[in-house]
């Protein structure tokens, strides 16, 4: 089996984190920090605003299961890409929209989706999401990773994670995995 790896950031990457692991073909997800100029960033400095890293995740996936051009229809729906650095009450650069390509065909698809996305009538605002070349990727420290797992009786899971699964159940319930079904 041959993966490929795509490189979101969506905001909270609790939110996306818990997206995209129950997709079929979806491999891993690993929450972490990419898009910024600080070697091995941490939770605190990333808050700081000041490493120009990106809350994010990193997806290795099977394309002949999902292909790229499915992971970017859940992306945009994922989370709100007209608001500029921010998503809900998550404020700052670190929860920027971005889509962190690996190669030109990657690329090339970002921008068609972005494009086809814009035009789709979903929102008013324009797409803020930057589609920019893949850098680097740091991921998160442990207890960063698999947080609705971890703590799925916390407000924030019931509050902010819940509603965004519901709504891939709603939109893309064929593309989840059967135990998250």
């Amino acid at each position: 089996m041959a993966t490929e790896l795509a490189t979101f950031g969506g905001g909270c990457f609790w939110c996306t984190e818990s997206i995209f692991k129950r997709l079929k073909g979806v491999i891993s997800v690993t929450s972490g920090y990419s898009g910024g100029t600080t070697d091995n960033p941490n939770w605190e400095s990333v808050h700081t605003g000041t490493t120009g890293h990106a809350e994010s995740i990193q997806i290795e996936f099977d394309p002949s299961i999902i292909p790229f051009e499915k992971l970017l229809d859940i992306f945009w729906y994922s989370h709100n890409p007209t608001t500029l650095n921010q998503q809900g009450a998550d404020k700052g650069t670190q929860y920027r929209s971005a889509i962190f390509y690996h190669n030109d065909k990657q690329k090339e698809i970002a921008e068609k989706s972005k494009e086809e996305f814009a035009h789709s009538g979903k929102y008013q605002d324009p797409l803020v999401t930057e589609i920019t070349p893949f850098t680097n990727f740091y991921p998160a420290e442990a207890e960063q990773q698999n947080f609705e797992e971890k703590y799925s009786n916390s407000p924030y899971c019931f509050l902010v994670i819940d509603p965004k699964i519901q709504k891939l159940m709603k939109e893309y319930g064929n593309d989840v995995k059967e135990e998250y079904k």
